[in-house]
C-alpha cells in the first residue's frame, strides 16, 4: 500500500503587488485616503437617512443598506491591502483566509442583489408612479433587504463548504492582496473541477441575473425619460442615469471578467487588478454617484448641520 506524504497548509502568504512594492508608502497613503473617504461618505448617508424622518422611505432604506454593505465590504479587504503596502507580503491563517473569502463574497452578493432591487424601485417610481405607494412600502422594502441577505448567505455558505473540503499541500503563496477564491483554488492539490463549475454557475446566477434585472429596469426608465415633455427634465434625468450606469458598468464589468469563466485559475494577475478597481475605485465613487448628488440628501445634511450648530 502506497503512503502519500502530504502536508496540510496551516497558513497562506498574500503576495499583493510585488511589482510596485517600492511605491508601498505612497500607495498606502492613496488607498488609505480613498478608504477613509468611502467610509465617511457611506456613514454620512446612513446617519442622514435614519436621522431625517423624511428620508425614511423605501428608496433611502435601500440606499442606507447599500452604504452599510459597501462599508463592510471594503473593510474586509482594504486593511489587509494597506498592511501589504507597508510591510510587503502578509501571512494569514487558513481559517482567517476562509472567513475573509466568505465575508467578501457574501457582502458582494448582497450588493449586487441590492443594486437590482434599487433599480426595480426606481423603475416603479418613475414608470409607474401611481402604483408605487401601494406596491413599494417600508414593509416590502425590509422584506426585500432580508431576502437579499438570506439568498446571499445560502449561496456563499454552500460554496465555502466545498472549498473548505479541498486539500492544500503547498505552495502557499496566494497571488492576490486578499483571499480570493480563484487564487486559493489554484493552490489546491485536490480535484477542483466541481468547485470551479459551482463558482461559474453561482457567478452567472448572482451577477448576470442582477445585471439583466438592472438592464431591463433602466431601459424602461430611459424610455419613460425620453417621453418627458420638458427638455430640462430630460437632460437632468439622463445625466443622473448616465452616472449610475458608469458605476454599474465598472462593478459588473470587473466582476464578470473575474468570476464568470469556467476556469478560475486563468489570468490570476488580471483578476488582481480587476478586484482592485472593484474594491477601491468603484466603491469610492458609489457614495457620490448614488446619493451625495441627491438634493434631498443635501437638504437633510444642511438641516442636521444647522441643528448641531444651534
Amino acid at each position: 500500500m502506497e503512503v502519500k506524504n502530504e502536508t496540510t497548509i496551516q497558513e497562506f502568504v498574500l503576495e499583493g503587488f510585488p511589482a510596485v512594492q517600492h511605491l508601498g508608502k505612497f500607495l498606502f497613503l492613496v488607498h488609505l485616503l480613498a478608504y477613509l473617504a468611502s467610509i465617511t461618505g457611506n456613514m454620512v448617508i446612513i446617519t442622514i437617512t435614519w436621522v431625517d424622518h423624511r428620508l425614511q422611505t423605501p428608496m433611502y432604506i435601500f440606499l442606507s443598506t447599500f452604504s452599510f454593505c459597501e462599508s463592510c465590504f471594503i473593510t474586509t479587504v482594504i486593511p489587509t491591502l494597506l498592511s501589504i503596502f507597508l510591510s510587503g507580503r502578509q501571512t494569514i491563517p487558513f481559517t482567517a483566509c476562509l472567513t475573509q473569502a466568505f465575508a467578501f463574497l457574501f457582502l458582494g452578493s448582497i450588493i449586487f442583489f441590492l443594486m437590482a432591487v434599487m433599480s426595480l424601485d426606481r423603475h416603479l417610481a418613475i414608470c409607474k408612479p401611481l402604483r408605487y405607494p401601494t406596491v413599494m412600502n417600508l414593509r416590502v422594502s425590509f422584506l426585500l433587504v432580508f431576502f437579499c441577505y438570506t439568498l446571499s448567505f445560502i449561496f456563499i455558505t454552500g460554496l465555502l463548504v466545498q472549498v473548505s473540503q479541498l486539500s492544500f499541500c503547498g505552495p502557499n503563496v496566494i497571488s492576490h492582496f486578499f483571499c480570493d477564491l480563484g487564487a486559493l483554488i489554484h493552490l489546491s492539490c485536490s480535484d477542483t473541477r466541481s468547485v470551479e463549475i459551482y463558482i461559474f454557475f453561482l457567478a452567472l446566477l448572482v451577477i448576470l441575473i442582477a445585471l439583466i434585472l438592472t438592464f431591463i429596469a433602466y431601459s424602461n426608465i430611459i424610455v419613460t425619460i425620453v417621453r418627458l415633455p420638458s427638455a430640462k427634465e430630460r437632460q437632468k434625468a439622463f445625466s443622473t442615469c448616465l452616472s449610475h450606469l458608469i458605476v454599474l458598468s465598472l462593478m459588473y464589468g470587473s466582476c464578470v471578467f473575474t468570476y464568470v469563466k469556467p476556469k478560475q485559475t486563468n489570468r490570476l494577475d488580471s483578476n488582481r487588478e480587476a478586484a482592485l478597481v472593484n474594491t477601491v475605485v468603484t466603491l469610492l465613487l458609489n457614495p457620490v454617484i448614488y446619493t451625495l448628488q441627491n438634493k434631498q440628501i443635501h437638504q437633510a445634511l444642511r438641516k442636521t448641520l444647522s441643528r448641531m450648530r444651534l
